[in-house]
């Protein structure tokens, strides 16, 4: 039985990483600092899992003579950026990629579980979810963040932690991902992935998950399909989960 949906953040619910970026140049100009992440640059940091081990790789790569002066400065820089985040969030700058708010308020309505799992902070959930939910209406059941997990993705520590706080096996849940290195947690979890590529995964590859979109879907604005399953009129929907999840156990029986 499908008991669970869980959901990465950046990239997979939103299209966050883009405004990640734009708040650490801001972050880094509040303090002084002479240094710009363009896209490219951006891109490549993102190999590095969370905001604030990225942080850490780019002075001790960029900077390595300074590093020493820089890292008690890290926190400071971190929380910065983390602020302006939440500003840009507010402004209005960020919405749900498609399909998302339509296949959550299905699983809700079908009594299915819903979880994030992501490496970034607690307070860049809660501003994506208050901007895009009415107060009162949190879809999610469980939130667990990077900073709570011993380990970031690629380990499967988040994603664990959230199965915990479900209560569910990870044969009863699927995962969302947009990336190799948030696939690789979410299998060596156990779950299922479907992998959705996003604006700075585009390159990446998309192996393990067993169906790979550009995106969920909606009605009249059906996804493309990259790889794996494909869903009937190119929308993920939580009748097309089911049924798949129910072939899956029938199988593995």
């Amino acid at each position: 039985m499908l008991r669970a949906l869980i959901f990465d953040v950046d990239g997979t619910l939103a299209e966050t990483e883009d405004l990640h970026r734009q708040a650490f140049n801001r972050a880094f100009a509040d303090l002084g600092l002479p240094w710009h992440w363009d896209p490219p640059l951006y891109a490549d940091l993102l190999a590095v899992m969370g905001g604030k081990e990225r942080l850490l790789h780019y002075i001790e790569t960029a900077h390595p003579a300074e590093a020493e002066a820089l890292r008690p400065r890290m926190p400071e820089i971190h929380d910065r950026k983390t602020r302006h985040y939440g500003d840009l969030v507010v402004s209005g700058a960020l919405a749900l990629r498609p399909g998302i708010a339509r296949l959550l308020a299905e699983a809700r309505a079908g009594g299915v579980k819903l979880a994030v799992a992501t490496t970034t902070s607690r307070p860049n959930v809660d501003r994506l979810v208050e901007v895009n939910f009415p107060a009162g209406d949190r879809p999610f059941d469980v939130i667990a963040c990077g900073d709570e997990a011993a380990r970031k993705k690629p380990a499967p520590d988040v994603f664990e932690l959230a199965l915990r706080r479900l209560g569910v096996a990870p044969e009863e849940a699927i995962a969302f991902e947009d990336s190799a290195a948030g696939i690789r947690s979410a299998l060596d979890a156990g779950l299922p992935v479907i992998a959705t590529r996003s604006r700075y995964t585009e390159s990446h590859r998309l192996d393990g998950a067993f169906s790979a979109l550009s995106d969920l879907g909606e009605p009249g604005h059906p996804h493309r399909h990259i790889a794996g399953q494909d869903w009937p009129g190119g929308v993920v929907t939580l009748a097309s989960l089911r049924e798949w999840h129910a072939r899956r156990e029938a199988a593995a029986a």
